[in-house]
């Protein structure tokens, strides 16, 4: 689980206040891209979680948790339409990546009907994301647990990726670990908005790839 310096006291892990709002498919600013560290959430959900994110023999760094439609105002929109199921071709196409069938279907409900796109479509710029943003080296495939501030990880994603230092948060609970990636609409590297939750903990470990 997240390692928190000694001096952290609980109840400091602050989400932040968030609102819906009520828009038409397409009208947002930019796209939140959330990346969730799945031996964190293994770790934590061990012997509760039937899910190909969580099989040993997969050896799972970073996955996609979602593409979410954002505002610069911190609110945002969710389930903006009737959801057809994804189609099972495209489900094949996003488990490397996305390895649980219901989150597909979920991320699609209740994002991906905001943004504007077909389902398809929408998976494909999820793809696109996951495959432009680099992970630094030493987060790709970790043997041993590493222990860093949240600065430091944002701004090891910012150098790898060029991109502004703003442009990613780290997000931490006392079971999960995410980096979330501001990206306007065309996917280009941008300033999140200031009303997005950071990670309070001095220090966060990263439990190694298995």
């Amino acid at each position: 689980m997240v390692a928190l310096a000694a001096s952290l006291a609980a109840g400091t892990l602050v989400a932040r206040q968030r609102r819906h709002a009520e828009s038409a498919p397409g009208a947002f600013d930019y796209y939140l891209f959330n990346l969730s560290w799945a031996p964190e959430f293994c770790a934590a959900h061990a012997g509760s979680v039937a899910s190909s994110e969580c099989d040993p023999a997969h050896h799972l760094g970073f996955i996609v948790h979602g593409l979410w439609p954002e505002n610069n105002d911190g609110s945002y929109p969710q389930n903006c339409g009737a959801a057809s199921p994804v189609a099972q071709s495209t489900v094949q196409q996003m488990l490397p990546i996305v390895p649980a069938r219901g989150l597909i279907q979920h991320e699609w409900a209740r994002h991906g009907t905001c943004s504007g796109l077909a389902a398809e479509d929408y998976f494909k710029q999820i793809q696109r994301a996951y495959h432009q943003v680099q992970i630094p080296q030493e987060y790709r495939n970790p043997s041993v647990a590493i222990t860093a501030t949240p600065a430091d990880i944002e701004r090891k994603f910012a150098q790898s990726n060029h991109a502004p230092p703003g442009a990613f948060r780290v997000v931490c609970s006392r079971t999960e670990i995410d980096v979330e990636v501001c990206l306007t609409k065309e996917l280009q590297y941008r300033e999140c908005g200031r009303s997005l939750r950071d990670c309070n903990a001095e220090q966060i470990t990263l439990p190694p790839v298995r």
